[in-house]
């Protein structure tokens, strides 16, 4: 295509080319940190005109690459970022087989991690930005990945797609304007920014951490936690991945070795800080009980 450029995220290499400069001009400084040299990609993305002439007059980007849907609807060029994001997303769901896909973020702290899974408008994008502004390493936002032979997970973190009411809790949180993208409004999902992961995070993304605390969080709810036990959470959780069936066998080992080494809570939450306090004391209360037992 006329314009490219290369992009590494944890594992997974991606080439995305466009017809249009413009949205691989806003790739480059949104992943301005993340190793861009040319090589073989995993997966190869296509920003394309629907048409000749919709490269010109009112520009649509049709969404294209390895893997695709044909129903999806093009977007306009102004939210040709967007598309790059979705297009990539859409690769790693439908074509990734080297870890088992939950659709979660996760955050992490002392060698441990906390996934957080749920539907969208859960929360768990907004509550993972604020853990990671608080001393939390950010792990991923739209996915985490589980090695299926040692139950590690494999960093993924992508810039972190802010929503609507959570832009502006972000933007008052973060005080450094550079780390975020364009604003785009009228999505799909309403308005969209993007922020770009710290730099440690993108650093130290070769390196794995270990499953600690599961948590299903709902946002806009009075405040409850609710002990889930390991039944609900493999269901839970194969409802969250992509790839599950295609995994097999190694995908059901993968996802009952995980809901027997962690502990699963549901919580709810008002908002961003109670659900930030929730994480925090739930995660104080499992490093007690670990250190309970050692004593022991």
């Amino acid at each position: 295509m006329r314009h490219s450029c290369f992009i590494a995220v944890g594992p997974a290499r991606f080439r995305i080319g466009s017809d249009w400069r413009a949205p691989i001009d806003q790739l480059r400084q949104l992943y301005a940190d993340y190793p861009m040299e040319q090589t073989v990609p995993d997966f190869t993305v296509r920003l394309q005109a629907t048409s000749a002439l919709r490269r010109f007059v009112r520009p649509q980007v049709a969404i294209a690459g390895d893997f695709t849907l044909p129903d999806a609807a093009p977007l306009p060029l102004e939210q040709g970022l967007l598309a790059a994001e979705m297009a990539m997303n859409l690769q790693m769901a439908l074509g990734w087989r080297r870890h088992l896909l939950l659709h979660a973020s996760a955050v992490s702290r002392n060698g441990r991690a906390v996934i957080m899974t749920g539907v969208s408008g859960a929360g768990k994008s907004t509550l993972s930005a604020l853990l990671g502004e608080r001393g939390w390493r950010f792990l991923g936002d739209e996915f985490v990945l589980i090695d299926p032979d040692t139950g590690n997970i494999a960093p993924f973190p992508r810039p972190i797609s802010l929503k609507n009411e959570a832009i502006a809790a972000m933007e008052r949180e973060v005080d450094d304007d550079a780390r975020f993208g364009p604003v785009m409004h009228d999505t799909p999902k309403g308005t969209i920014r993007h922020l770009h992961p710290r730099a440690e995070w993108v650093e130290q993304m070769a390196r794995e951490t270990r499953p600690g605390l599961l948590l299903f969080p709902r946002f806009g709810y009075p405040r409850a936690v609710r002990r889930v036990d390991e039944a609900e959470s493999f269901v839970r959780l194969t409802q969250a991945s992509t790839n599950y069936v295609a995994l097999g066998e190694r995908g059901f080992d993968a996802l009952t070795g995980l809901v027997r080494s962690v502990r699963a809570c549901a919580i709810d939450y008002a908002d961003g800080e109670e659900g930030a306090e929730l994480v925090e004391r739930l995660w104080s209360e499992q490093g007690a009980k670990a250190g309970a037992r050692a004593a022991a």
